[in-house]
């Protein structure tokens, strides 16, 4: 990856921001299985042609100098800190991944995140319940037991005040979540597993444009909305999600005047894909309209 510097910060930001990390051939980390099969091949594809600017990685690197701070940290004699894993699935094809923390006494493994506070507000929690699964049955794999899974949480943008007076915000900046796994929670991902391998399988053979589409949660998508509008007003009276509702509204109320149709967006294609420019779905749908604006 080409790591640019527009904003001209120090030199420190720079090697922060620079990774050594070599791919290799039939060895998928955690994290990548959990995007979207097209989005983790792209990203392989093109790993030298991806360039990101060091002022668009800030809490890339914020987070980076948490976990360094709490790695120096001793673990307890019934712990292990900051272990690699490697698990053969099949065809040759192996996961990795490295866990912060690992107790035995407790079975719990423990990942250290930095997070907006909203993800803890809107309990947007799947994707780390499905990240320390994958961590505990590759424990269980290499022949340690676990059976929970942590993720303590920096909020970044936690405000005191709103903790205060708004009802279901986080209490304070940093915040704990706890899953406990059942065997059938391991029978459910170890199958989840060997499906999205046998996917990047068949996947890595494929050109670019005919690689499976990232589901919408793998888009963080939107759906499409209809906005009751009136003359002379420019918010909308009303947002329903469907044309039939906004119809069945406006006959109800004897309000509006038309109907806007306002088309979903995927967030994280637009805006935090780092091979988007690669993506023959994000061309087709965003390519253009991003020229107009650039223009």
């Amino acid at each position: 990856m080409k790591i640019t510097n527009k904003m001209g910060l120090p030199k420190a930001f720079v090697e922060m921001a620079k990774s050594d990390y070599r791919y290799k051939d039939k060895q998928y980390s955690v994290t990548s299985l959990l995007k979207g099969t097209r989005e983790a091949v792209l990203q392989r594809r093109y790993h030298h042609e991806i360039e990101e600017d060091v002022a668009d990685m800030i809490w890339m690197l914020w987070g980076q100098a948490v976990h360094h701070i709490l790695e120096q940290q001793q673990e307890e004699d019934c712990e292990l800190k900051e272990e690699y894993l490697k698990v053969p699935i099949s065809h040759g094809y192996t996961i990795s991944g490295l866990f912060d923390l690992y107790n035995h006494k407790q079975q719990k493994i423990t990942d250290y995140k930095t997070a907006s506070v909203w993800k803890v507000v809107h309990e947007d929690f799947e994707d780390w319940r499905k990240q320390l699964l994958i961590y505990a049955w590759m424990m269980r794999k290499t022949g340690f037991e676990a059976t929970q899974g942590e993720v303590v949480a920096l909020l970044k943008d936690h405000s005191k005040s709103k903790a205060e007076r708004e009802k279901g915000y986080p209490q304070h900046p940093v915040y704990r979540k706890t899953w406990k796994f059942t065997e059938q929670d391991f029978l459910d991902i170890e199958e989840w597993l060997f499906h999205k391998f046998e996917e990047i399988q068949e996947s890595e053979w494929l050109p670019d444009d005919q690689l499976p589409l990232c589901s919408p949660e793998e888009r963080w998508a939107e759906p499409d909305k209809y906005a009751v509008m009136k003359k002379g007003r420019k918010s909308a009276l009303r947002v329903l999600d469907t044309e039939e509702e906004a119809r069945k509204w406006m006959e109800k109320n004897g309000k509006g005047e038309w109907i806007e149709h306002r088309e979903g967006t995927d967030k994280k294609c637009a805006n935090y894909c780092r091979v988007n420019q690669f993506c023959s779905y994000y061309q087709e749908k965003y390519g253009e309209e991003k020229e107009v604006k650039a223009g």
